[in-house]
């Protein structure tokens, strides 16, 4: 029903190179204007660092990478390259462009906890016979395991729902030996929802209330107003 998909390997990590920056505070404003991208490196036995590279590089890496896959690291003027996973993404709030970027270095032989998107695929019969629509109640999954061996994608095959009683937990989710899956058993992925059916609403109609044509008979001695009529004398 589910299963993940091949783990990144280190001969496949994407590569970034950055360069130390001196420019901080309000003056970040200013190096974004001309396209280079303030960073920050920290975690590991290293010290963080204040680094900056090319924006175009970094909105080149991010769609590959996520939050999920390593990246191979390599600061100028440090020597090798370090494992490290895109940590955070600061964006602007209206526009949603990217402001700033932070990069955590992992240790290769120490397990990390990751989110991991979720793919569905499928047409489930509840969509494509019944007429209801799918419900993908989880965009990610976390996960536990080395770097190396953190999914890319968890893909979730949504065909095995036949009626609007049947849903995908993530007790359905298979995964590799060394990989654990920390979000609860009973979390609901996906279900499909029925159809909305518009009950049209039908006007009541006062049973006592005068039909159209219908004369309204007076009580005697009453008047319109509810006074009673002077008698003639």
């Amino acid at each position: 029903m589910t299963s993940s998909s091949n783990s990144a390997l280190l001969q496949d990590a994407a590569e970034i190179k950055l360069s130390h920056r001196s420019v901080k505070g309000k003056n970040v404003a200013k190096l974004r204007k001309t396209g280079i991208m303030p960073v920050h490196l920290y975690g590991g036995d290293g010290e963080p660092l204040s680094l900056q590279v090319s924006s175009a590089e970094i909105y080149k890496l991010l769609p590959r990478v996520g939050l999920n896959i390593p990246v191979s690291v390599t600061v100028e003027g440090g020597g090798s390259s370090e494992i490290c996973f895109v940590r955070e993404v600061q964006r602007q709030p209206i526009t949603q462009d990217i402001m700033h970027v932070d990069f955590m270095r992992v240790d290769v032989k120490s397990k990390i906890t990751a989110k991991v998107p979720v793919e569905v695929i499928g047409n489930p019969p509840a969509v494509r016979l019944l007429g209801g629509t799918l419900i993908q109640n989880m965009q990610s999954i976390t996960v536990e395991s080395l770097p190396l061996r953190v999914p890319e994608r968890i893909t979730v095959d949504v065909s095995s729902i036949e009626d609007f009683e049947t849903a995908i937990h993530v007790s359905d989710i298979t995964v590799d030996d060394d990989i654990t899956i920390t979000d609860l058993a009973d979390s609901l992925i996906a279900r499909v929802a029925p159809p909305r059916v518009e009950i049209e609403e039908v006007e009541e109609v006062d049973e006592e209330a005068p039909v159209e044509g219908e004369e309204i008979e007076e009580t005697e001695g009453e008047s319109e107003t509810g006074r009673p009529e002077e008698q003639a004398g």
